[in-house]
């Protein structure tokens, strides 16, 4: 296990000595890694940072909200909107590497354009090891590892958490005295709900994933898992009232691990499963099933692209 003291030291020296007198931009998500990666940067350099966080329209629901709420002591932070052109990259997109390559370039983009209007040189973002593992063992590209572009308009990448896996991080954040909403908070990936959903990301599929993965982290919490959510699957033939729909179906995933290498799929009670598929069926018109997944990591990846 990472000696906190020890580390968080270092981590703020590495940071000044990258920075040295020049500005930087933060890609804030609102996950525990970023959140680490902020806070530690913040220490160091103080002034010389701006939180940014971009609301992709691919995030948990009230994920923004959130943000504004727990990083409020900044205050630099700026929140982009930039739904929109996000969903406009990803139209279109049904391949899961090439997904995570729109939205990676998509990301520094944004991230240029803030750097830009606040002559920031640097990019500090919350990388860590599993990120790394995973993009170069051409498992799955990260947004902000192998799904980065390669013309990049920055002096130079920091990532000051990039040696630690995510149990290391949550102790750093708990040593940094950092809120439980954030040090506890259950994984998400980086792209988002993007690869919560099967094929073409659209508007009305987002809708579907970030309610149901609203419910699923609700319905489960009491059984402690290390990550929990839904994803859209596909649609299948369904029946509500009397009429035949056609709806779409959700897969309910819920795990354990210990640093998100490997992961065994929870046994969770028939009665939380039956509150879940009631609660997404029965609250959302557009679904027609509910179906919970009982694999394990290997042979599986924890999301589905």
């Amino acid at each position: 296990m990472v000696d906190t003291d020890e580390f968080i030291d270092e981590a703020t020296t590495e940071i000044r000595e990258a920075l040295g007198e020049e500005n930087a931009i933060i890609a804030l998500s609102g996950g525990v890694d970023s959140s680490v990666a902020a806070a530690l940067a913040y220490r160091a350099v103080g002034d010389q940072l701006t939180p940014v966080y971009v609301d992709t329209g691919l995030m948990r629901k009230g994920e923004t909200d959130q943000i504004r709420e727990t990083f409020a002591y900044m205050d630099s932070l700026r929140v982009v909107d930039a739904r929109e052109r996000f969903l406009d990259a990803l139209g279109g997109v049904t391949d899961p590497e090439e997904k995570r390559h729109v939205i990676g370039e998509q990301f520094i983009r944004e991230f240029e354009r803030e750097a830009r209007d606040t002559d920031a040189a640097h990019l500090v973002q919350g990388t860590i090891y599993p990120d790394r593992i995973e993009s170069e063992g051409n498992i799955k590209s990260h947004h902000n590892v192998g799904g980065l572009p390669e013309a990049i308009d920055f002096d130079g990448i920091v990532e000051p958490v990039r040696d630690l896996y995510k149990d290391e991080v949550r102790e750093v954040a708990r040593a940094l005295d950092l809120d439980e909403v954030v040090s506890e908070r259950m994984p998400f990936p980086g792209p988002g709900l993007a690869v919560r959903v099967l094929g073409e990301v659209t508007a009305e599929k987002l809708d579907v994933a970030r309610h149901a993965c609203h419910v699923v982290e609700e319905e489960v919490a009491a059984h402690d898992p290390w990550q929990a959510f839904a994803a859209v699957i596909g649609k299948g033939t369904g029946v509500k009232g009397d009429n035949r729909v056609h709806g779409w179906i959700v897969s309910v995933r819920s795990v354990e691990s210990r640093d998100g290498m490997t992961a065994r799929a929870q046994d969770l009670p028939w009665e939380t499963l039956q509150r879940i598929q009631s609660r997404i069926t029965g609250e959302n018109e557009n679904v027609a099933r509910v179906v919970y997944d009982v694999t394990h990591k290997p042979p599986a990846t924890i999301e589905y692209e």
